[in-house]
């Protein structure tokens, strides 16, 4: 074994326990073990401990690159966020395909993570990617023609609403194939076999009802809130008299 070996194999490992060698730990390898540990057993699995035992290290170690679990937590959530989708989002002369873009490129990330999908939705990061994200809609929403108050307020409920839908269609994705087939299943069959005489709107058109996962539901959402900013434009532009 040359000189190189060793050395690394003495930073890999601490000879008296059996562990990585308390230097050899970086942030990166911390996030990538985070992301198996948060993947396999949601944010709640997520601990300094449940990291100790995947990285093969004290746990106490890692406070030295994540002073919590909620730092470690956002940071995790950011870098995910900038693996799948940054810098992706390029403005084009259409806000309208802009923000369609960005609404498809969300809910694809959070189905990828359907195990903490809600959580993640929830959180602010305050980091690159989430200012950037941010920025990119602001943008958006400025062009259509929306004033200052109005496009960060648009912003805000847009995001708000994609990525509600976008964790729903993530919870769906995270139960089991039973549950999942039976809840689907049940907009084929319990729907359409009530009572015409007790729910006349439902039986006329049970046909045209579709699952809660249904794909077609999220891209209808996103069509409907552009339509309504084209629409709030216009009667900001032409108040009534």
């Amino acid at each position: 074994m040359g000189a190189s070996q060793d050395r690394k194999s003495a930073t890999a490992k601490n000879p008296r326990t059996g562990r990585r060698a308390r230097h050899s730990l970086s942030r990166e390898s911390i996030l990538e073990a985070a992301e198996t540990v948060a993947v396999r057993d949601g944010f709640e699995g997520l601990t300094f401990q449940a990291l100790g035992r995947e990285l093969d290290a004290h746990p106490t170690s890692i406070y030295r690159h994540f002073r919590d679990k909620d730092e470690l937590v956002l940071e995790l959530v950011d870098s995910l966020r900038a693996r799948s989708y940054g810098g992706r989002l390029q403005a084009t002369d259409s806000w309208r395909d802009d923000l369609r873009t960005q609404a498809r490129h969300i809910h694809e990330h959070y189905l990828r993570y359907p195990q903490f999908a809600l959580q993640m939705a929830a959180r602010t990061t305050r980091r690159p990617a989430e200012f950037s994200n941010v920025e990119f809609a602001l943008d958006a929403f400025v062009r259509a023609g929306l004033p200052p108050e109005e496009a960060a307020t648009c912003m805000r409920v847009f995001g708000n609403v994609i990525r509600s839908l976008a964790s729903m269609e993530s919870g769906l994705q995270a139960l089991d194939a039973e549950t999942l087939h039976g809840d689907a299943l049940a907009w084929q069959v319990e729907y359409r076999g009530l009572s015409a005489e007790e729910y006349p709107r439902i039986a006329s058109l049970s046909d045209h009802l579709t699952d809660i996962g249904n794909p077609q539901v999220f891209d209808r959402a996103v069509e409907m809130f552009l339509d309504a900013v084209e629409v709030r434009v216009a009667r900001l532009a032409s108040p009534a008299p």
